[in-house]
């Protein structure tokens, strides 16, 4: 009997083709396009542009990859291959393992800018078997500190959510600086004369202004991300106490 559900645009939801190219390979095909991504951004990325690197045709490309939107995934799940499982321990050593996770997910954003841009646009990236194991893991040392597993799983998806809601912003404007051409430290000292100026009728945000003046960026954006991060891991703390 017909059926009208279409396939779900995915690639973890079909088959892998049985028959690949010997001299190219889906593996190939995506770290060149992470390789890409990284240096010239998202807008950058096509079928074409990245067969002219791996010197293939487009059409060569399509016998391991469906569209650009596969792409993205499999690029995706690359890139979450970068990160350290945390060390699952006993309940009283869940936090630092926890840690050491979400300091690698913020630094892995920010060595692939564009990641930021399509995790919450890449289809079924979560069934990719470098995030599928990466979750597990996650969910396990929850487990151990003694949350549920249906808690653990919320607990996993509010650190993540903090984790990626910081991320994204510091990645959008690393993105914005390099197009310009300029340092971080050159990009801001051009703004702060107008910024200054903009916060003179606003009391508390002059001080704020002025107490942050010539502070090393890359240092005051981490002191603000382990402060953040050190208050959900204390909400969650207080939640197995």
């Amino acid at each position: 009997m017909p059926t009208n559900e279409q396939p779900i645009p995915s690639v973890w939801a079909r088959p892998r083709r049985g028959r690949e190219q010997p001299a190219l390979s889906r593996e190939q095909i995506v770290a060149e396009a992470v390789r890409l991504l990284d240096e010239e951004g998202i807008d950058a990325l096509s079928m074409r542009r990245l067969g002219s690197r791996l010197n293939a045709g487009a059409t060569s490309l399509y016998r391991h990859v469906a569209n650009k939107d596969e792409l993205f995934e499999l690029a995706v799940d690359e890139v979450y291959g970068e990160l350290p499982l945390p060390e699952q321990t006993d309940a009283a050593g869940w936090r630092a393992g926890i840690e050491q996770t979400a300091r690698s997910l913020r630094a892995t954003i920010l060595r692939h800018p564009w990641i930021a841009a399509k995790l919450g646009e890449v289809g079924l990236a979560y069934l990719g078997p470098n995030m599928l194991r990466q979750t597990e893991h996650m969910l396990g040392v929850f487990e151990a500190a003694g949350f549920s597993l249906d808690e653990a799983d919320q607990a996993m998806n509010t650190l993540v959510a903090y984790v990626l809601g910081v991320s994204t912003g510091e990645a959008a404007m690393l993105s914005m600086i390099a197009r310009s051409g300029q340092t971080q430290q050159e990009w801001v000292e051009r703004l702060w004369p107008a910024a200054e100026r903009a916060v003179q009728d606003y009391p508390r945000l002059r001080a704020r202004y002025a107490a942050q003046r010539g502070q090393d960026l890359p240092e005051s954006d981490q002191d603000n991300f382990e402060y953040g991060l050190q208050r959900v891991l204390d909400g969650l703390q207080t939640r197995l106490g």
